[in-house]
C-alpha cells in the first residue's frame, strides 16, 4: 500500500489570511499545500485587472506569500499547487521562476493551460472548469510548484492524489473520495470552525487551516495541525460538505461524486474520517464561467429615525420619484428596501433608526450618476425630519454579471506545461455518463407525536448557505437520529418558503441526504445575476442559513435543549 498523502489548504479565497502559507508549512508535516484563490467574483476582478495591464490577471497575493515561504517549502519537501494563476497562469509561473532565481531556491515550476475559452463579444472572461489531470501530469514530471487557472476547487486535491497513487481516469470511487475531501478543504477554515452554526461550543477565534490525509482507496481523514485553533468534528465537516452543493450527484470534470454515499466517522479529537464515497463517470460537458459588465449601479441609504417611519419612507420615495421626473431621466431599475432596525423608546439614536436603501441600475452610467446623487443631495433640507444618509452619494460604479455555459469536454484542450517547458496534452476523462437526478431516498419514520413549543429552528439544526451564480443553496443538518426523524418531515419546501418569505415566488428544490442527516435546498434566482450584480442585501447568500435558523416553528420539546424544553 502506498502511504497516505497529507494535503493542506492555506487559502479559501483571494484575500484570505496572509500568513496561512507560512503557518501551514511550519505547523506540522505536509506533502502538498494547496491554495484556492478563485471564485466567480474573483474572475471578474482579475478580468478588470487584466484590462489595465495584460501582464497581470493573476492573484498577486500568492506571489507575496511565496516570497517568505518558498524556501520553507523547499526545505520541507512540500509541493505547492494553486489556482492563483487566474486568467494568466503562464504569467504567474514566470513570476514564480523569477522569484526562485532571485532568492536562490531551486524549485521546478509547471503550469496548466486550456481553461481559457474564446471570449464572446461584450464579455470580459470565459473559462472552462478543468479537472486535476493536468496538475497530476505536472507533478509526475517532477514539478515542485504547479500553477493553474480555472480548475474546479477540488481539482487541487484530486490532481496531487492521482499523481501520488497512480489512479487511472476510471478510478471513479477513489477520485470521488478525493473530490469530497477537496470540497471540505477548499474553503479553508470553514472546515475548522469558521462560519460554523455552533461556534459557541468551541474556541474559533483563530481557526487553523485544514488538511486531509488521503488514502489509496480515496478515503480520507480531515484534521488540522496540532495546537492550532478551531475544531474539526462531524458538524464542521458536514457543514462544509453541504456548502454550495445541490443534490446527491456532485458533478465535476474528473468524476461525479455521490454525496448520498458519504460516511463520516469521528476518529479522535479533531479527526473525521470520510469513507464509502462512490463515484461515477463524469458528464460529457464542462462548465464555462462567463463574466461581463452588466451596466452601472448606484446606491443611497437614507436613515429614518424615531417616529413615523412608514410616513417618512413614503415621503422620501415620492420626492425622489418627482426629482427624477423633473430631471427627465429614470434608471432602468429602481429598487427600495426598508430595514426596520429601529426599536421603540430606544436608548441610542442608532437603535432608534431604520435604514431605507435605494439601489438603481442602468446600462448608461449617466442614468445612475449625477441625476441620482443630485436628487438625493437636494433633499437634504426639504424632506423628512432628521434627514441624513449613511454616506455621500457617489457617481455610480459598474457591476458585473456571472453566467454559466457548457461545452463538450472533448473540445477543451487541456495542457500541462511541464518544468522543462515541454507541453503535454491531457486526454479528456471520457467515457462519460449523462447526469440524471437520483430518485429520492426513503424518509425515516416520523418522530412520535408529543408536546411541541414554538422555538428557533437553530436550537436543533445547523445550517450553511452560499451562492452559485444567481442561485443560493441552504444546507440544513441535525446531530441526532431523533432530530432527523423530525426535520426530514417538518422542513418541506412549503415550510421553507413559509419561514423565508423572500423565496416564496422562486423555484425551490429540496434534496435529501440521510447519511448526513441533512437537507439541501437550492433556491433558483434568489441572487439575480450573481454576486457581482449585488441584487440583494446579502449578495452571496452567506447568512440565509442563519436567517432560517432564527425563524420559529413548532419543535418537539424532547429535541430542545433542557432550559428551552422546561421554559
Amino acid at each position: 500500500m502506498t502511504r497516505p498523502l497529507r494535503i493542506g489548504n492555506a487559502s479559501g479565497f483571494y484575500g484570505d489570511r496572509f500568513d496561512a502559507v507560512r503557518d501551514m508549512l511550519t505547523g506540522g508535516p505536509l506533502d502538498v499545500l494547496t491554495g484556492d484563490y478563485l471564485a466567480e467574483l474573483t474572475m471578474l476582478i482579475l478580468g478588470r485587472s487584466r484590462l489595465k495591464d495584460p501582464k497581470r490577471g493573476y492573484a498577486s497575493t500568492f506571489l507575496r506569500q511565496l516570497e517568505e515561504s518558498l524556501g520553507l517549502a523547499h526545505e520541507r519537501g512540500v509541493k505547492i499547487v494553486t489556482n492563483a494563476g487566474g486568467l494568466n497562469p503562464a504569467g504567474l509561473a514566470d513570476a514564480v521562476r523569477e522569484l526562485a532565481d532571485r532568492t536562490g531556491v531551486p524549485v521546478r515550476v509547471a503550469h496548466v493551460e486550456g481553461d481559457a475559452r474564446p471570449v464572446p463579444d461584450g464579455y470580459l472572461t470565459a473559462n472552462a472548469y478543468l479537472g486535476g489531470a493536468g496538475i497530476a501530469a505536472c507533478l509526475r514530471a517532477g514539478a515542485d510548484i504547479v500553477v493553474t487557472g480555472r480548475v474546479t476547487d477540488a481539482a487541487l486535491v484530486t490532481g496531487p492524489a492521482a499523481a501520488h497513487f497512480g489512479w487511472a481516469p476510471d478510478a471513479h470511487d477513489a477520485l470521488a473520495g478525493a473530490v469530497v475531501a477537496g470540497h471540505v478543504l477548499e474553503c479553508g477554515t470553514q472546515a475548522t470552525g469558521g462560519n460554523y452554526a455552533f461556534f459557541g461550543e468551541h474556541d474559533v477565534r483563530r481557526p487553523g487551516f485544514p488538511l486531509a490525509e488521503i488514502h489509496e482507496d480515496g478515503s480520507s481523514v480531515i484534521t488540522k495541525h496540532e495546537g492550532t485553533g478551531g475544531v474539526v468534528d462531524l458538524g464542521t465537516v458536514t457543514a462544509q460538505l453541504l456548502y454550495e452543493t445541490g443534490g446527491a450527484r456532485y458533478a465535476g470534470p474528473d468524476v461525479t461524486a455521490r454525496l448520498d454515499t458519504v460516511t463520516l466517522e469521528r476518529e479522535g479529537p479533531d479527526r473525521v474520517r470520510i469513507s464509502g464515497v462512490r463515484g461515477e463517470a463524469p458528464p460529457p460537458t464542462l462548465k464555462v464561467g462567463l463574466n461581463r459588465l452588466g451596466g452601472w449601479r448606484n446606491e443611497v441609504v437614507f436613515v429614518l429615525t424615531g417616529l413615523d417611519i412608514a410616513a417618512k419612507e413614503r415621503l422620501v420615495r415620492e420626492q425622489f420619484a418627482d426629482a427624477l421626473d423633473r430631471a427627465g431621466t429614470k434608471p432602468a431599475e429602481v429598487r427600495w428596501e426598508l430595514a426596520r432596525t429601529d426599536r421603540a423608546d430606544a436608548p441610542s439614536e442608532e437603535t432608534a433608526s431604520a435604514l431605507l436603501r435605494l439601489v438603481v441600475r442602468d446600462p448608461d452610467a449617466e442614468a445612475v450618476g449625477r441625476a441620482v446623487s443630485g436628487a438625493a443631495v437636494e433633499l437634504a433640507l426639504g424632506s423628512y425630519p432628521g434627514f441624513h444618509v449613511t454616506a455621500p452619494p457617489g457617481k455610480g460604479a459598474p457591476y458585473g454579471v456571472f453566467e454559466a455555459a457548457y461545452v463538450p469536454a472533448d473540445e477543451v484542450e487541456h495542457v500541462a506545461v511541464l518544468p522543462d517547458g515541454s507541453r503535454e496534452a491531457v486526454p479528456a476523462a471520457g467515457p462519460y455518463l449523462e447526469l440524471h437526478e437520483v430518485p429520492g431516498p426513503a424518509l425515516p419514520e416520523p418522530l412520535p407525536a408529543g408536546p411541541v413549543r414554538a422555538a428557533p429552528l437553530g436550537l436543533v439544526a445547523g445550517a450553511r448557505s452560499g451562492d452559485k451564480g444567481g442561485d443560493a443553496n441552504v444546507g440544513v443538518w441535525v446531530r441526532t437520529d431523533d432530530a432527523w426523524r423530525w426535520l426530514a418531515h417538518e422542513l418541506t419546501v412549503d415550510r421553507f418558503r413559509e419561514l423565508l418569505p423572500e423565496t416564496a415566488g422562486l423555484t425551490v428544490v429540496r434534496h435529501v441526504l440521510p447519511g448526513l442527516r441533512a437537507l439541501n435546498f437550492v433556491v433558483h434566482g434568489l441572487l439575480g445575476e450573481g454576486v457581482a450584480a449585488q441584487a440583494r442585501f446579502d449578495p452571496q447568500a452567506k447568512a440565509v442559513g442563519e436567517w432560517l435558523r432564527s425563524r420559529h416553528l413548532p419543535v418537539p420539546v424532547q429535541l430542545l435543549p433542557e432550559p428551552e424544553a422546561t421554559a
